[in-house]
């Protein structure tokens, strides 16, 4: 049975930075490609960012592109998304969820397993 779990949210200032972990159980990271999508309060789930199977490719959405970053480390079968200068609007439920492709993917369709998210809250 596959599982994904993330960790890492909690609640943080505007400006400050956070990092979130995706442990996966059942199923291994390795070659398969990954992402990260938020929701927010009342709005659909929405694409943050995603690694390629083999770490070559990465892609992100504009909201965040220069101040998030996705990583992988295969060994330990976790993925990564390091958040700085977070803004109130980063506020959200975050899932990481990984796809049987090796081909990094911003489409929600294109994941088959999916963590149960963890909070993330920007505010003063």
């Amino acid at each position: 049975q596959v599982q994904l779990v993330e960790s890492g949210g909690g609640l943080v200032q505007p400006g400050g930075s956070l990092r979130l972990s995706c442990a996966a159980s059942g199923h291994t990271f390795n070659n398969y490609a990954a992402g990260w999508f938020r929701q927010a309060p009342g709005k659909e789930r929405e694409f943050v960012a995603t690694i390629s199977g083999n770490g070559a490719t990465t892609y992100y959405d504009d909201s965040v592109r220069g101040r998030f970053t996705i990583s992988r480390d295969d060994p330990k079968n976790t993925v990564y998304l390091q958040m700085n200068s977070l803004k109130p609007e980063d506020t959200a439920l975050y899932f990481c969820a990984t796809s049987t492709e090796s081909w990094a993917a911003i489409d929600i369709f294109r994941y088959d397993y999916w963590g149960q998210g963890t909070p993330v809250t920007v505010s003063s």
